[in-house]
């Protein structure tokens, strides 16, 4: 399993129609092979940045599954526009305690 982290900086006073996009948009992504879990955080300091967590079984099924299909393209069209800034996106690992 891969987590995934996003990063999104959202065009301030923009916030509800992105949060109302993310709701629109949520089961395109949720629904996709090999997505495991979905969560948008929005910050308490800075109210326009989001954070975007995904659970994926392996990089290649973010990659191969999402990223590579019509449902990133469905996902960005409703997104995208308000974004500030690019996504800062990366995948990460659990560390073994």
């Amino acid at each position: 399993m891969v987590l995934e982290v996003a990063l999104i900086d959202v065009v301030p006073g923009n916030e509800e129609a992105f949060a109302a996009a993310y709701a629109d948009g949520h089961k395109v992504l949720a629904d996709t092979p090999g997505c495991r879990s979905v969560r948008m955080t929005r910050g308490v300091e800075s109210p326009s940045r989001f954070v975007l967590l995904v659970e994926w079984d392996s990089v290649e099924a973010h990659e191969e599954n999402f990223r590579a299909t019509e449902r990133f393209v469905r996902w960005r069209e409703l997104i995208g526009p308000h974004f500030a800034a690019p996504p800062r996106v990366e995948h990460f690992v659990d560390v073994t305690a």
